[in-house]
């Protein structure tokens, strides 16, 4: 019996001495593996070549790795990569699986909140999965620490509760990074039709205005189908339209630093009324529920709709750039029970978009490298690529730049761009804006003055970016997956009378008895946190 039990106290000896061993093996393969020489100033980033794997969304235009701009920006820092890009549309699932299986790629790119949440980013935070940035920022990114410390909204924005940054940002610059979804807008031909100078500031004018284009055939065929306002489901159009009555968000949002739900508001039940009014009246298109985006813009390319939804409107009626000038954007409106125009305005930052795991050899040279591109001169390479592709320079000493043809076999300059450059279709990691050296379209200019006329004077940030504690986060999922629900099926049979707004406090009491007084107060310690930060 001694004899066994002393071989087990062996044993065990054996094990842990074995485990420290191994432990120690691990650790200095971590400290050789990180001991990477970077250069903290210019190009390149490191002397001996550096070789990481990346993890981003695909458009399915080009394979990152033969993207001129990558390859540009490879041979710059002598920086290569692994380029892992499952199709956008499967990239959450290819990202939880990634991280399910602590097979996760060095770095994480063009992610954006939508698929790389900021639970998550909290979640692996904690775990240590992911990387923490603000040192890394300050001693090695001059570039995002001058971001930070000149944007104190990004960096409240992008540190979670317990004082770290995992992911970077997209911030957006210029007149579209205003906007919250892309606008409502308003066929111009219809208008010069009718003779119309001014557009409506009020929902009674609107109201009005829809009324005649109803009934006064503004496209001239003879026929009674003009729509005069649609959208696919109300996803679009909403947030224009509930500022009229004093909303800024369908949901959670703050007013004078008081959160709260707005479905359960009165100036809601004065939305639904109006809405239910257009509906019953066909001024709001009867298909509005049931559509496609693709049947909305067939509707749209046979001059069919008076107000829409788009993030240009040339994207639904199918005209050029230059006719797209004659359509104006909404104007916000006011009502009976809100004498203020107010829309929702974009914080115009948008999270998730880099982040460095802990699998990386080197956060240092990855966090440099991603520093270029919160530069003027990154963005303008990222956005545009290398030169001698879409651009090249007309007055190298004054700065002016001019854009090259579009190779044939492209259907426009957008789709060239996708081949050229992964700032396309994805969130990536920069502060985006106007192009310095580059003449404005005409179009530009027009998008900006409309802009600055029709939301910049009126548009506020509904709710802040803010992040919320495990606990924090579990309780609020558990409470929207049946609020919402609840609440987009309530709007639809509101609007469509299928249900009566006769039953407006049944349907209160439901959401009350949903945890809605719990979830309020989860976003409102949220943002006293965030407010008190």
């Amino acid at each position: 019996m001694k004899k066994i039990v002393y071989l087990l106290l062996i044993t065990g000896l054996l094990v842990v001495t074995l485990a420290a061993c191994k432990s120690k093996e691990t650790n200095e393969e971590s400290a050789s593996a990180t001991d990477v020489e970077v250069n903290e100033e210019g190009f390149p980033i490191v002397d001996e070549k550096l070789e990481l794997s990346m993890m981003a969304p695909g458009t399915g235009v080009a394979e990152w790795s033969d993207m001129p701009t990558l390859q540009v920006y490879a041979e710059m820092t002598n920086m290569e990569f692994e380029y892992i890009t499952p199709p956008l549309n499967d990239f959450q699932t290819k990202l939880n699986l990634a991280f399910a299986s602590s097979d996760i790629a060095d770095i994480i790119y063009g992610a954006g909140s939508s698929n790389f949440t900021p639970a998550m980013e909290v979640d692996y935070g904690e775990q240590g999965v992911l990387v923490p940035l603000e040192d890394l920022i300050a001693e090695h990114a001059p570039n995002l620490q001058k971001l930070l410390e000149e944007r104190p909204d990004v960096k409240k924005s992008i540190t979670t509760i317990d004082g770290h940054i995992y992911a970077l940002p997209t911030v957006a610059e210029g007149p579209t990074s205003r906007w919250y979804r892309g606008p409502l807008w308003y066929n111009g031909k219809w208008l010069d039709a009718l003779g119309v100078k001014e557009l409506p500031k009020t929902t009674d004018e609107f109201y009005q205005l829809l009324k005649r284009f109803k009934t006064e055939d503004p496209n001239g065929n003879g026929k009674a189908d003009e729509i005069p306002l649609l959208d696919v489901k109300m996803n679009s159009s909403r947030p224009w339209l509930l500022g009229a009555f004093g909303m800024k968000e369908w949901g959670i949002e703050e007013v004078d630093g008081k959160v709260r739900y707005t479905p359960i508001t009165e100036n809601y039940k004065e939305y639904l009324t109006f809405m239910n009014k257009l509906y019953e009246e066909e001024l709001l298109d009867p298909e509005t529920f049931s559509q496609s985006d693709e049947q909305k813009k067939a509707k749209g390319q046979e001059n069919r709709i008076g107000v829409f939804p788009d993030y240009f409107s040339f994207f639904t009626t199918g005209e050029s750039e230059e006719e797209a000038m004659n359509n104006p954007m909404f104007q916000p409106l006011t009502s009976s029970i809100s004498n203020k125009a107010i829309i929702p305005r974009s914080p115009a930052i948008q999270r998730g978009t880099f982040a460095i795991t802990s699998n990386n050899p080197s956060p240092e040279a990855s966090i440099r490298w991603i520093d270029y591109f919160y530069s003027k001169e990154g963005y303008e390479f990222l956005n545009r690529g290398p030169e001698g592709y879409m651009w090249e320079w007309k007055d190298k000493e004054g700065g002016e730049k001019v854009d090259r043809e579009v190779p044939e076999g492209f259907k426009s300059e957008e789709d060239y761009r996708g081949t050229i450059t992964p700032d396309y279709g994805i969130s990536t990691p920069t502060i985006s804006g106007p192009i310095e050296g580059r003449a404005l379209s005409e179009f530009d200019k027009f998008i900006a003055t409309e802009t600055n006329e029709k939301i910049t004077p009126y548009a506020e940030v509904p709710y802040p970016l803010v992040y919320l504690s495990p606990e924090e986060q579990k309780k609020a999922n558990t409470i929207e997956v049946d609020l919402q629900s609840y609440v987009e099926q309530m709007e639809a049979k509101f609007i469509t009378g299928v249900e009566s707004l006769s039953n407006w406090e049944e349907y209160i009491k439901t959401i009350e008895n949903m945890q809605i007084e719990e979830y309020i107060e989860i976003y409102q310690d949220a943002y006293n946190r965030w407010s008190d930060s």
